[in-house]
């Protein structure tokens, strides 16, 4: 048996090619350096300042740029879903009028764009295509690692002090026979798909973030999931890869939280030969407390929650104000000289942005309020 049987036997009903979707969501026919950016929130809780804060970017680099600005719903994690997040979502957006130019709004069966579905739940055969690719190709397997065995890995992983994840001698299934995972699969064992990663940890790799400037990064040599059989859906790191490359989006603004993340991503798009949009890791949102500074807690701070803005009345402009002052630099002396001019006018640059944190400061906010 070949890895292809493999492939058939995990993906029966699954008959598209990569190069099918290729043809069927082709390069946007957009002006010369027009910008494509995503708002991709995963609805397992309601809206913060910080991805309010990546909101507003996204919009003003796709707006300055005679792009597009989509919203994406990631809710592959069903099981942490929140009830109620993804209505708030398209409140918040509609309150502070940054429309998104694609969208899909299930609850009131509203649906804009050609590169849909945008709603990943809805693209899970458009997965399992990509997935059935890589396994014919080698590219990926089958784990049979059951949740005891990661913990005592794990757990010897912690007390040598070594690196935690599933790679080298760990990578128990990685060169399993396609006969034997058949017959483990038709044995109804748990499994998930895993990246054969082709990465070489103590190899480097120079990335390009756009607000943090060049870095080298090892290389990803574990072998990452991408597939839970038990959902039928892909892990975060696969469906980001496969949604921003059919929608063809150029740019990805997310937090500093998933800079760990780059190699994993790194690897899989050049696994697939896809090239990456362009990354701008935002800076952590910090606040003013006493005498400290320290990162805005969705726990501790009121000004955390999106509903604050509304439930004082702020006016909307000034929140959205508020954030351009703290997202670039020269933002408020641009705004002196054009006092009358859009914000989606300002030229935005990602190296005007604070690596080492942005201040929110709600003095600011109410100054600001007073002025609109």
């Amino acid at each position: 048996m070949t890895n292809e049987d493999l492939a058939n036997v995990i993906f029966p009903n699954i008959n598209k090619t990569v190069e099918d979707y290729e043809k069927m969501y082709p390069e946007r026919q957009l002006e010369e350096n027009a910008k494509v950016t995503r708002y991709a929130p995963s609805p397992t809780g309601f809206m913060h300042i910080g991805n309010f804060y990546s909101v507003v970017v996204d919009y003003v680099i796709a707006k300055r740029n005679n792009g597009i600005f989509y919203l994406r719903n990631e809710d592959t994690d069903q099981a942490r879903e929140v009830k109620g997040a993804v209505e708030y979502i398209r409140h918040v957006l509609e309150h502070y009028k940054l429309f998104p130019d694609e969208y899909e709004y299930r609850d009131i069966s509203e649906t804009k764009g050609n590169y849909g579905p945008y709603i990943q739940s809805e693209r899970k055969e458009i997965y399992q295509s990509f997935i059935k690719e890589l396994i014919k190709k080698g590219k990926a397997y089958p784990c049979f690692l059951t949740q005891e065995e990661m913990d005592i890995i794990r757990e010897n992983q912690s007390k040598s002090k070594g690196r935690i994840g599933i790679y080298g001698k760990y990578a128990k299934y990685r060169n399993l026979s396609p006969e034997e995972a058949i017959k483990r699969i038709k044995n109804n064992e748990s499994y998930t798909i895993r990246l054969k990663s082709e990465g070489d940890f103590d190899e480097k790799f120079k990335f390009n973030d756009l607000a943090n400037g060049e870095m080298e990064l090892h290389e990803n040599d574990i072998d990452t999931i991408i597939y839970k059989s038990s959902t039928n859906l892909p892990t975060y790191h696969f469906a980001h890869l496969v949604d921003d490359h059919l929608m063809r989006t150029t740019h990805v603004i997310r937090g500093q939280e998933w800079m760990s993340s780059i190699p994993v991503h790194y690897e899989l798009f050049k696994t697939f030969g896809f090239k990456m949009p362009k990354y701008i890791h935002t800076p952590l949102i910090l606040k003013k407390d006493g005498d400290k500074i320290r990162k805005i807690s969705k726990r501790l701070d009121p000004e955390a929650r999106m509903e604050y803005y509304e439930e004082k009345g702020y006016p909307i402009y000034s929140v959205i104000e508020a954030i351009m002052t703290i997202a670039n630099s020269n933002y408020e002396a641009w705004r002196e000289g054009h006092p009358d001019s859009k914000f989606t006018e300002f030229e935005f640059s990602p190296k005007k942005m604070s690596p080492s944190g942005a201040l929110f400061d709600l003095d600011k906010l109410d100054n600001i309020s007073k002025t609109i």
